[in-house]
């Protein structure tokens, strides 16, 4: 058995062990093989060499995180704890690791499952990648957050976001103000993902001066988009011409991103959605990458999988011919 001495006094202990030592209790949690107590400013660890070295380097990185930015919450402990122990530093540029960028407040933005570390893997090595996948996989906030590393890294002059405007069930038209007031909506999702990893003063000033351009599919007609780092989100929601129109837009020293969900088209129902003919004919191109996300690539509340799982498994009834999906059940009373 060997003993292990840190000391945190260079940080207040508060900020690093939380309130009612939450953040301590996660650090046990983390390593239930080791005796973990704390004392006023040392932290104290018996068993064995291997696991205290490991403990000693998250310790250390948590460290350096409340020195960088002040705090460290609950959430952003369990992030460096979940992190792989080879990532040095932490460093947002750093390709080691699973940490892509690091986002306003300190959050920590990383690529979560196998399937989005292999987008990132894919997006380092090809000029183009398809990332397809259900509802809640983080196929377009682990896009977005490329984008921002790669502007944050100087490898690339703007982003430029962009999703084609179709109407999910409501009606375009219908909605208050000026064009741009009717768009934005459909436009949210991206600014909701750069909210979580640009400063609101800075990226204001991205957004005016044209460093980040978030747009319609449409407004892309006639462009050659080049030094950029290029998203087309709901691509399931592109006719071919639209989406063979925006992939001639790259330029050669652009990078390009396309998501979509094939399960949830939006297009008019005489119109077939562009993304699966783009899938079909471009996979045999080198520098195109394809990443085929699934339920289990979930990152967002439990349920969601359960969801996906049950529309699928109604899809898979519908096709069989034994859907009784539609027939109201009759509730009893009890």
């Amino acid at each position: 058995m060997t003993e292990l001495t840190i000391s945190i006094d260079s940080i207040d202990p508060i900020d690093f062990l939380g309130v009612n030592n939450s953040r301590l209790n996660i650090l046990k949690r983390a390593f239930p093989k080791l005796k973990i107590v704390s004392r006023g400013n040392v932290i104290k660890a018996e068993g064995s060499h291997k696991e205290l070295e490991q403990l000693q380097e998250k310790v250390n990185q948590m460290i350096q995180y409340v020195e960088r930015y002040g705090r460290l919450s609950d959430k952003h402990a369990e992030d460096i704890l979940e992190e792989d122990s080879e990532t040095e530093d932490q460093a947002p540029a750093s390709h080691g690791g699973d940490v892509i960028v690091y986002g306003t407040n300190g959050t920590i933005v990383r690529a979560r499952t196998p399937n989005q570390k292999r987008m990132v893997a894919e997006s380092e090595q090809n000029d183009i990648l398809f990332a397809i996948g259900p509802a809640g996989t983080g196929k377009t906030y682990t896009a977005v957050a490329l984008a921002v590393r790669a502007l944050k890294n100087k490898t690339i002059k703007k982003i430029i976001l962009t999703r084609p405007a179709v109407e999910a069930g409501e009606s375009l038209g219908f909605l208050p103000g000026d064009l741009k007031e009717k768009i934005d909506p459909y436009l949210r999702p991206l600014y909701d993902a750069l909210d979580d990893m640009i400063p609101p003063d800075k990226l204001a000033y991205y957004i005016t001066n044209r460093v980040i351009e978030i747009a319609p599919l449409a407004f892309m007609r006639g462009r050659t988009l080049d030094h950029a780092f290029i998203i087309l989100d709901e691509a399931q929601n592109t006719t071919d011409l639209q989406l063979k129109m925006f992939l001639t837009r790259i330029g050669p020293n652009a990078k390009a991103i396309i998501t979509g969900d094939l399960t949830q088209i939006d297009l008019p129902k005489n119109q077939r959605s562009g993304l699966f003919k783009g899938l079909n004919i471009l996979k045999n191109i080198p520098g195109i990458a394809h990443i085929f996300l699934s339920d289990h690539d979930v990152v967002r509340h439990r349920l969601v999988k359960q969801i996906i799982n049950a529309y699928e498994k109604d899809t898979e009834r519908q096709e069989s011919g034994a859907d009784d999906s539609t027939k109201p059940t009759e509730p009893k009373n009890k």
